[in-house]
């Protein structure tokens, strides 16, 4: 690969690492929405090389703790991708004023939710409980706090100034009038169902969790998790929260965004039963996500505010299920509860 491609002063990087230090081939992986990543390969095995970007991830504390946390999980005999230890039993390398951390490469691929089989859902579902009981277990006790629901007085002001961007952008194509039709489509949807807000989460619902717990971080050899990876967002919020956003976007249908109820059904028993969660924990996370998601324009933000359109394939699928949803409340929340 060309220089300009490779991590800056990444022979010194390796050399701190002893099973890492002859380098053969360094290739950037091309996913990954707040870091970088590099597949390296050298004269000791492969392995993935990341490199901390994000202002809000990047700090030496919070890799640290996403560290602390992948290695006990590991421990634990859970799938937890957690990074090499240098010569000086360090995980987190600073070279060239960026941060660091070398990972064993895990050889498997992402799988949707709609090529998992029922059982699979449902070890998904005990998987995603096993990691919430353990991070109770191995991380501090969570800070009180509370988690506020959408204000939709503001989603309106938002709403009002996506439009604005969206019908002066040109050209006007198929997207721009797609989001138009959604963003008049969810103003409407607000206005009726305002009086349906959710009250702020505390903290009795809260503890660790994965944050970002979703098909591309998570790699499958075979039939099974090899590795849950990208814990950025570790953190502390409603775990049945976590359980009922991850579901919605494994088993999304990307053609018109409704839900695989049968799959959910049995992905959220097996959480609930690995996690310890009441249905009715689950039932006011399912209600929260569900107004959250009514709330939630931020692939339209990235697009129209910060001309990123990485997002733009994901939109389609992820606007019709907040109509389609609303449309099958009770049907959903029964799927996750029953």
């Amino acid at each position: 690969m060309g220089t300009a491609q490779r991590p800056p002063a990444l022979t010194t990087l390796l050399r701190r690492y002893d099973r890492a230090a002859t380098l053969l081939t360094c290739e950037r992986v091309p996913r990954g929405l707040l870091n970088r990543g590099w597949r390296i390969t050298t004269g000791s095995g492969r392995f993935f090389l990341k490199q901390y970007v994000a202002a809000d991830t990047a700090a030496h504390s919070v890799i640290a703790r996403q560290h602390h946390a992948t290695g006990r999980l590991a421990r634990l005999g859970l799938p937890a991708a957690a990074p090499l230890h240098d010569r000086d039993g360090a995980t987190v390398t600073e070279v060239g004023g960026h941060r660091y951390a070398l990972f064993p490469w895990v050889e498997g691929r992402h799988r949707e939710g709609t090529e998992l089989s029922q059982g699979q859902s449902r070890r998904l579902g005990t998987l995603l409980g096993m990691v919430h009981t353990g991070l109770a277990g191995t991380q501090p006790p969570p800070p009180a706090g509370r988690h506020p629901s959408a204000d939709p007085e503001r989603t309106h002001e938002q709403i009002d100034h996506l439009l604005t961007l969206v019908r002066g952008h040109r050209p006007f194509d198929a997207f721009d009038a797609l989001a138009e039709h959604r963003l008049l489509e969810r103003r409407a949807l607000l206005r009726r169902h305002a009086h349906l807000r959710p009250p702020d989460a505390d903290d009795r619902v809260s503890g660790w969790v994965h944050g970002d717990f979703h098909p591309l971080n998570l790699l499958y050899r075979g039939e099974e998790p090899a590795a849950i990876i990208d814990w950025d967002r570790l953190g502390v919020h409603p775990r049945a929260e976590e359980a009922v956003r991850a579901a919605v976007i494994f088993f999304v249908h990307p053609a018109d965004g409704r839900l695989d109820l049968a799959k959910i059904r049995g992905y959220a028993r097996a959480y609930r039963r690995a996690a310890g969660i009441a249905g009715t924990e689950l039932a006011a996370a399912v209600h929260r996500v569900w107004w959250e998601r009514l709330n939630d324009f931020w692939m339209l933000h990235w697009r129209y505010q910060h001309r990123d359109r990485r997002s733009d394939p994901l939109f389609p699928a992820a606007s019709a299920l907040a109509v389609w949803w609303t449309e099958e409340y009770a049907r959903v929340r029964d799927a996750f509860t029953g």
